[in-house]
């Protein structure tokens, strides 16, 4: 499966009864992502944080974010 380098960004969007969201990486690229592609589990993430994620081709929807997780220094 084709994937992108790391990317870092932001959560502009997230619908916890829904499950998905959108990160906006820094180049100002918007990319979907569903609640089971958070890295830590947790199915919840804040609007507004910083994140580092990786796009994938996905399923349904074309390019997807995945392993999104909140951005360290080393991202």
């Amino acid at each position: 499966m084709p994937q992108f380098a790391t990317s870092t960004g932001s959560v502009v969007a997230f619908d916890e009864q829904a499950g998905h969201g959108l990160v906006r990486s820094d180049d100002g690229c918007e990319w979907f992502f569903h609640c089971t592609r958070i890295a830590d589990g947790s199915r919840t993430i804040a609007v507004g944080g910083a994140v580092a994620f990786e796009i994938v081709a996905g399923p349904t929807r074309g390019w997807e974010a995945v392993a999104v997780r909140p951005a360290t220094p080393s991202d």
